[in-house]
């Protein structure tokens, strides 16, 4: 853990991929004007975690599945997080007090190390900063039933296998299909910005992972 720590704080104060890598993982239907500043005009600032923990020697990192509810991202697989709150006094702030809120982890023993890009999220206008901690110890969750419909405790280098990104198509709220690309992990369907964030993530681990 302690020499992914050191690579990220490097890694993470260079210029990051950004558009290009969360791209990969872009559905169609969508394209690159989602990232110009006109598409962000209004959008409700969030933060998300993406928060590191070791579990039997592995990296591990949760992602929430969205109960079933009348909203755009029903049953969905997310980071925790959520919009930012006029007391937060920035989004990183917001990524942790989200992250205590919907699945219980304790905000004094979250280590931030940085952030990714930000990402536009058009469904829920919504402009996210992705906040990347590490959690020392083991994290006693506790998913909120109102917000959480499970906690997933996802392997790091799961994420970094080649097999587990795939592309299927999908119905969406609109009834339209779409093809998506999406990261299968943990036998679930990690899409949209989700796996768009994840992306980038990817890609700046790739040089750690092929040392």
């Amino acid at each position: 853990m302690e020499s992914l720590i050191s690579f990220l704080k490097k890694a993470l104060t260079t210029e990051l991929p950004g558009q290009d890598a969360q791209a990969i993982m872009m559905p169609t239907l969508s394209d690159r004007s989602r990232f110009s500043l006109e598409a962000k005009k209004g959008a409700r600032p969030g933060g998300v975690m993406i928060l590191f923990y070791l579990k039997d020697e592995e990296i591990y990192f949760p992602l929430i599945q969205r109960p079933d509810y009348d909203g755009v991202h029903a049953k969905q697989m997310s980071f925790p997080g959520g919009k930012k709150d006029d007391e937060d006094e920035s989004l990183i702030i917001t990524a942790i007090r989200e992250t205590n809120e919907e699945i219980g982890v304790e905000s004094g023993k979250i280590e931030v190390i940085g952030s990714l890009s930000e990402l536009y999220i058009i469904a829920s206008n919504f402009n996210v900063l992705p906040t990347i901690g590490i959690f020392g110890g083991l994290p006693d969750f506790l998913a909120d039933e109102h917000e959480v419909d499970e906690v997933v405790e996802v392997k790091l280098t799961d994420l970094m296998d080649d097999a587990k990104q795939k592309e299927k198509p999908m119905t969406i709220l609109q009834g339209i299909t779409i093809n998506a690309p999406y990261f299968d992990l943990n036998d679930k369907v990690v899409w949209g910005a989700t796996a768009m964030i994840l992306s980038e993530l990817k890609q700046i681990l790739q040089p750690f992972y092929k040392n």
